[in-house]
């Protein structure tokens, strides 16, 4: 059995979609959901679902052994960001190399980077008169958005379409192929 670790900071949505999706899967689970948010829905949502869920301080993501060792504990073999709007310490960088992966809500290199998530990033293409959008799953690195791409997948932009239109055209991708991509890389 493969374990995932989610990493999430909102309401959870794309938590709950992969975990249903891997729920009937004999080869691969998500095992735990971590948290920098003790306040928001991913708990509730996982929780529900069967999933275990935790909560870490700034302080003990950047120095990592708490972090480290709830993941050790749930023996994972993939951490897949959901949502969360925390850069990556180093140690899990080092402690997981290429196996850090996350989704961005539009086709990088453009309108990727620090501040650009959520709706910042659908008023951001909205805004350049974009004629499409998407999303890439990438390796996640020391640079924000910068990591090697694996999967991306398009939509069209209107020239009427506002950047809630755009967000909800995205969400759609994202919950149609983030789990297909995080299965890929587990088999």
């Amino acid at each position: 059995m493969k374990n995932v670790a989610i990493f999430a900071s909102g309401s959870g949505t794309n938590a709950e979609n992969i975990t249903r999706y891997f729920s009937q899967s004999e080869s691969i689970k998500v095992a735990v959901v971590l948290s920098n948010n003790k306040n928001v829905g991913v708990h509730d949502r996982v929780n529900k679902l069967g999933v275990p869920s935790f909560v870490f301080s700034r302080e003990e993501f950047v120095e990592g052994t708490v972090v480290l060792a709830k993941l050790a504990e749930y023996r994972t073999d993939l951490i897949v960001l959901a949502g969360f709007m925390n850069k990556i310490s180093d140690a899990l960088l080092k402690a997981y190399p290429g196996k850090i992966i996350n989704i961005h809500p539009a086709l990088l290199p453009k309108h990727g980077g620090k501040g650009m998530y959520g709706m910042h990033v659908h008023e951001a293409v909205v805004a350049a008169g974009e004629k499409e959008s998407g999303i890439t799953i990438h390796y996640v690195n020391e640079n924000y958005d910068e990591g090697t791409t694996i999967f991306q997948a398009k939509c069209p932009v209107l020239p009427t379409d506002t950047p809630e239109e755009v967000a909800a055209k995205v969400h759609a991708l994202e919950y149609a192929h983030y789990p297909h991509v995080i299965e890929e890389l587990l088999k």
